[in-house]
């Protein structure tokens, strides 16, 4: 079929012409452009064609969200590979679109399967176009392209067909719903399943082209043509199957068939894992398609994915972008069967691959084992070992040295210059391991003594080192920090708190207060990371850090916005004249946008807010009607003054948005500021009540998450004043995102209109999904964990004691200890069937 026909360029260009293109959508909005760019993806001009398709990639293929646009372009993409037009990347892209597409529902797929062995890829009337004897597409169903003899493609059964000799193709979806291009009322996603299932035939038709890499497109494309297509592609796979020679396309008929015929693919899976004389290409998507299946982890499936490493080479002439990375693909779905045999699959497996000579075997083991350590509570403890193996194996800067892996294939190294892995080869961490340690926490402890060895080395080694010693044993780390601060960059920003400032600062040592001292008085101003690092530091430290007033106060005029807040925190009662004075400088001399959190320091420090009164009246008028965050920021000072900030009240109600007005979420954000600080301020609550409504009311909820949760904790703070807001609270228990902060609004504002038996399975229910967990378990403490149902009770001590971590999202390095915190405070409650202390998120 492919290349059996001339491209009638002309006929090509007319068929786009006629479907309204700037009515569909894709990502950037209109598709007008989609024509524009399947004529050049036609085209001779290779650059364009290339151009062409990364727009296609970036517009109707975007991050893999498919739109409908993608649908309509499906046939005209065909038209292209069919005239073996750069047949492989068009497959490719069709495919592309199936994966981001969906099956319709069950009782939509129609049509008889087709009979395993049979020629024809599909039978006439199940909706699929079939292969005439003469090589063209004969009409099959309704909606695919039919392609014509003179090679046009006609939309067939969507209204009149073409005119004899190629009229342009009727317009899918316009008057009368048409199967492939969209079915009334269903999603764009549907639609784009149906349109690549209605390719079938060419997809099926590409498996016996002379090209390795049309066929393995053409197979890769076809296995995710999912339930939809599963009668008809899998029988014409497995054919190919059992007469393909090439591994690769081996390689991707297996996975295409464990995708589309799980249990029918079983056996054929097990038989690949083979002995060692196999293709590495085979086993691996054998091995692969085992844990996507869910066929049990053996022995055999143990040695074969050790014998094979490294594995990331296996793949990388793969289509398959979900299981490019095996190790880590196998540690995830294992540990995600929840089962003890499972897991104790995977740590072995990563202690063997953790200890494999093959330093970039040991790479991909260590970012299998990091993620490991993110899904599995126990995989910490139980990977320290082997991951101090391999960071002893690392070395002290030999690099990654060039090798074979088990099956004979060269393996890449890592050498200077080719990317993050050369700068942890140059540094001793070739693997990665010794950064990782670090990531283990307390659980890290086994890894101390090495690490404080490394640690008093010189160099990017000794650096990282450090960097994992401040967060496995930090008393231990302080003093050797504080011995080469200088010289010690990362481990310095982690002991601060880590680049977003998330992670637990060291706790104080006076020998790293000297330290920082020192470092604070030789800084010099401009946009450097030290000085607000060293602020991190001290304030974390209070008044521990009182004898560094001296050079705070020395560097507060360069950092203005930065350092008063440290100041009124760390300073001694004795100290405090003196801070107060700088501050009261600084607010009556420094530039207008330095004085605020001058002011706000000396509020805080001694009651005087004059200051502060006066400029929050000027931010808040210059900021009104806005959404920027000096709004909010002023409105969140002026509520912290309560009953003082009472000439501020004409000022925040100038602030507000129009009721009514279209707002985006700063703006949304600084209105429900504003509506805290009218509270806080007057008392009354009867102004905040219809700002708070109209937020929690606005129904782009996808979108308002975080406003949404800010808006719930502010109308709690109104208490029963609040009980207008209980049926748009009330609305937020759909969003298992929002049940936590509604729950705990609808408890203070109208706990008699709160089912508690229902709002604590809400809680669970969203805690279980990791939809904010922290906050669940908040709400069901405040409920009293004595309250609880037996089966309620039950669910949350499963939460404590399960090995999946139930923190599930997250900065990298925040996860494990946000868990282990979480289970702590779940262990606490339960223990205690009562109420304890918020749990802590930072």
């Amino acid at each position: 079929m492919i290349g059996s026909m001339d491209f009638d360029h002309a006929l090509f260009r007319a068929d786009l012409d006629a479907l309204p293109w700037a009515s569909y959508g894709h990502a950037y909005g209109s598709a007008e452009d989609v024509p524009g760019c399947l004529r050049a993806l036609a085209g001779d001009d290779d650059a364009a064609a290339e151009e062409a398709q990364s727009e296609l990639y970036g517009s109707i293929l975007h991050q893999g969200s498919v739109y409908e646009a993608s649908a309509k372009a499906v046939p005209f993409l065909a038209r292209i590979a069919a005239a073996d037009i750069r047949t492989a990347d068009v497959l490719l892209l069709i495919g592309g679109i199936a994966e981001g597409g969906e099956d319709p529902s069950t009782e939509a797929v129609d049509g008889p399967p087709a009979e395993a062995g049979h020629e024809s890829p599909a039978e006439a009337g199940d909706g699929l176009p079939v292969e005439a004897e003469d090589g063209s597409l004969a009409e099959g169903g309704d909606g695919p392209p039919v392609e014509a003899e003179d090679g046009s493609l006609a939309e067939a059964g969507d209204g009149p067909p073409a005119e004899e000799g190629g009229g342009p193709p009727a317009e899918a979806g316009d008057e009368v719903p048409a199967r492939g291009s969209g079915e009334a009322g269903e999603s764009d996603e549907v639609a784009c399943r149906r349109a690549a299932v209605a390719q079938l035939p060419l997809l099926l038709g590409a498996l016996d082209h002379q090209d390795r890499a049309v066929r393995q497109a053409a197979v890769w494309a076809a296995g995710w043509t999912g339930a939809a297509g599963a009668d008809t592609a899998a029988p014409a796979l497995r054919d190919r199957a059992a007469v393909e020679t090439d591994p690769l396309v081996r390689a991707e008929l297996l996975s295409s068939l464990a995708q589309l015929d799980p249990e029918g693919a079983a056996r054929a899976v097990t038989e690949a894992i083979g002995p060692d004389g196999s293709p590495p290409e085979l086993r691996i998507a054998a091995l692969l398609a085992s844990a996507d299946i869910g066929l049990p982890w053996t022995p055999a499936h143990h040695e074969a994915a050790l014998a094979l490493l490294p594995l990331d080479r296996l793949v990388a002439d793969r289509f398959d972008q979900v299981r490019n990375e095996p190790l880590h693909h196998l540690t995830v779905t294992l540990l995600l069967r929840d089962a003890g045999p499972d897991r104790e699959a995977v740590y072995a497996l990563l202690d063997g691959a953790l200890r494999h000579p093959d330093p970039d075997a040991r790479t991909e083991a260590v970012w299998a084992a990091l993620t490991a350590c993110e899904l599995s509570r126990g995989a910490p403890a139980r990977l320290v070992g082997a991951l101090t193996a391999a960071a002893e194996a690392d070395g002290g800067g030999a690099g990654a040295s060039s090798g074979s892996g088990g099956d004979g294939v060269a393996t890449a190294t890592a050498t200077a210059g080719s990317g993050p892995a050369s700068g942890r080869a140059a540094s001793g961490d070739v693997s990665g391991a010794l950064s990782a340690l670090g990531r283990l926490g307390p659980y890290g402890e086994p890894a101390a003594d090495l690490l404080a060895s490394r640690a008093a080395g010189a160099g990017d080694t000794a650096d990282r080192a450090l960097e994992a010693l401040v967060a496995v044993d930090p008393v231990w780390a302080a003093p050797l920090l504080a011995r080469d601060l200088e010289n010690r960059p990362r481990a310095f920003a982690t002991a601060c708190g880590g680049p977003a400032g998330v992670l637990p600062t060291l706790p104080y040592d006076p020998e790293l207060l000297a330290a920082a001292r020192r470092r604070l008085a030789l800084a010099e101003p401009g946009p450097v990371t030290t000085v607000p690092r060293l602020a991190a530091l001290l304030l974390s430290w209070g008044q521990d850090a009182g004898p560094a007033v001296p050079e705070l106060l020395a560097a507060l005029p360069a950092y203005a916005r930065l350092l008063p807040k440290v100041l009124a925190a760390v300073c001694a009662p004795e100290q405090r004249a003196e801070v107060a004075q700088a501050l009261g400088s600084l607010v009556r001399t420094a530039p207008a946008d330095d004085r605020f959190e001058a002011a706000r320091a000396l509020y805080r420090l001694t009651g005087e807010h004059g200051p502060l009164l006066s400029l929050l009246a000027e931010r808040l008028a210059a900021g009104a009607g806005g959404g920027d965050g000096a709004l909010r920021e002023s409105a969140t000072a002026a509520a912290a003054l309560g009953p003082a900030a009472e000439p501020l009240v004409p000022a925040l109600r100038a602030a507000l948005n129009t009721p009514g007005a279209d707002r985006n979420n700063p703006q949304m954000d600084a209105d429900i500021a504003i509506a805290v600080a009218l509270h806080r301020v007057t008392g009354d609550a009867a102004e905040a009540v219809p700002v708070l409504a109209g937020v929690l009311g606005d129904g782009h909820g996808l979108w308002r998450r975080w406003t949404f949760v800010r808006a719930a904790e502010a109308a709690a703070g109104l208490g029963p004043a609040g009980r207008p807001l209980v049926p748009v609270l009330t609305a937020l228990l759909t969003d298992p995102e929002q049940v936590p902060s509604a729950v705990l609004a609808l408890r203070a504002v109208a706990p008699d209109a709160l089912d508690t038996d229902r709002s604590a399975g809400l809680l669970l229910d969203a805690a279980e999904a990791g939809a904010a967990p922290a906050e669940a378990v908040d709400g069901l403490v405040a409920l009293g964990v004595h309250t609880l149902s037996d089966e309620h009770r039950a669910r949350l001590t499963a939460l404590g004691e399960r090995d999946l971590r139930v923190v599930r999202f997250g900065l990298s390095g925040t996860i494990e200890a946000a868990d282990e915190r979480l289970r702590a405070r779940i262990r606490t409650a339960v223990a205690g069937r009562g109420r304890t202390a918020a749990v802590s998120r930072g």
